[in-house]
């Protein structure tokens, strides 16, 4: 794989992480409200199910390391 293609997957994956974190910061200052019956919500839970499931492909071909893996976050 050349370097622009590598480099371009691991903006995604910084990406992908990134919103991740974001959304379940939202989601826990959401709870802290008492509004986890909101739309809004119930959207973030989505997006952070669609999240965890690409980050478990990149997790599934070895591309996911300690550092930045899933099971240290919340």
């Amino acid at each position: 794989m050349d370097e622009k293609r590598l480099k371009a997957f691991e903006d995604m994956l910084a990406a992908i992480l990134k919103q991740y974190d974001n959304t379940t910061e939202k989601m826990v200052k959401l709870k802290a409200e008492g509004k986890e019956k909101t739309v809004t919500y119930r959207q973030l839970f989505a997006n952070k199910l669609q999240l965890q499931a690409m980050l478990s492909y990149y997790r599934t071909y070895e591309l996911l390391n300690e550092e930045n893996d899933l099971s240290t976050r919340q």
